[in-house]
């Protein structure tokens, strides 16, 4: 791993990586799974000459892929995270990581509706036996691995209470990096899910009309869950600022001392949890920064905070009374 010159006292920390070993470790299970899942529908599928089998087999080797990518991220973010070359450390390598992995999956859910809509329109033989237990075996994988990477961090809420009334809501660890794992095994089940039933009515009723139209479904409401995560993604990744209201309250907190102003004020997104903030007061008699950083400590939403404090000389400056 590499090494960084330690921080002196004096100096800010950077580190806002979201550390979730358990997530990681998980995630490495659930890899191992799939690829040993992947290989032997590969080889029984070569072997017995079962297109299903082989499908199956390759389609988990996408999912394998993006599990792939989440534990790079999580291996990447711990490495590089003292790393100065990195401004504001590696906190949104993890909502990289859950990005990158909202493409993959909406490129699934793409493939997956073309392909279904093409069998709609020219029906192809379905080996009903074959098709079901691959469904099956797909299906029980798929559970372990949901339970495996059930999503830790959600139940990890942080409560924090203050006399003072600016900060009362309390923080979510977000892990988008798990959060984007977990939907592609939940993807796949809910395909296995969708599959078992089309193939049990149309190998019971002849619906065979149904596999393609699930497919369809399927390919729907992925496509719902991507979308979500790349929306809750993106934003943080182009710097979203902190909600309107609760910077509202970081101005009001500095303007009801006497004779301060808020200039400028900047709040954005260094990480899924952490924000950064830099702001400018005047002043004709203003106080010390360190006065500033005490009255702001209650926001705890603001991981790193850079004030200037101006001296004003013009009669402008004066807060109206």
């Amino acid at each position: 791993m590499a090494q960084y010159h330690s921080l002196k006292p004096w100096q800010h920390q950077h580190d806002f990586s979201n550390q979730n070993e358990q997530g990681e470790r998980n995630t490495l299970y659930v890899l191992l799974l799939t690829i040993s899942t992947m290989f032997a529908e590969i080889v029984a599928g070569t072997i017995y000459g079962s297109m299903a089998l082989l499908g199956d087999g390759w389609h988990m080797g996408t999912h394998a892929a993006a599990f792939v990518i989440t534990l790079f991220v999580y291996r990447y973010a711990r490495k590089h995270k003292n790393n100065p070359k990195y401004a504001f450390g590696t906190g949104k390598v993890s909502v990289l990581g859950g990005f990158t992995s909202a493409i993959a999956l909406g490129l699934v859910a793409l493939i997956m509706a073309i392909e279904s809509a093409v069998r709609l329109f020219s029906p192809e033989q379905i080996h009903f036996k074959e098709a079901i237990l691959v469904a099956f075996v797909g299906l029980l994988v798929n559970i372990v691995s949901v339970f495996l990477l059930k999503d830790h961090h959600s139940h990890d809420h942080k409560h924090h209470h203050h006399e003072n009334d600016h900060d009362h809501s309390h923080t979510e660890q977000h892990d988008h990096n798990l959060r984007a794992a977990y939907f592609h095994v939940m993807a796949d089940a809910l395909t296995s899910i969708l599959a078992i039933t089309a193939l049990l009515l149309g190998s019971y009723l002849g619906l065979n009309w149904l596999d393609p139209i699930m497919g369809i479904v399927g390919a729907l409401i992925i496509s719902k869950w991507a979308w979500g995560l790349l929306s809750q993604t993106a934003p943080i990744l182009l710097d979203k600022s902190i909600e309107s209201s609760y910077q509202q309250k970081v101005v009001s907190c500095i303007e009801q001392l006497t004779d301060h102003q808020v200039a400028d004020i900047h709040i954005w997104s260094i990480s899924a949890d952490h924000y950064a903030a830099e702001i400018t007061i005047v002043s004709h008699n203003p106080f010390s920064t360190d006065y500033s950083h005490n009255i702001l400590k209650p926001f705890e939403r603001l991981a790193h905070l850079t004030i200037e404090v101006n001296k004003c000389t013009q009669i402008e400056c004066l807060k109206s009374e």
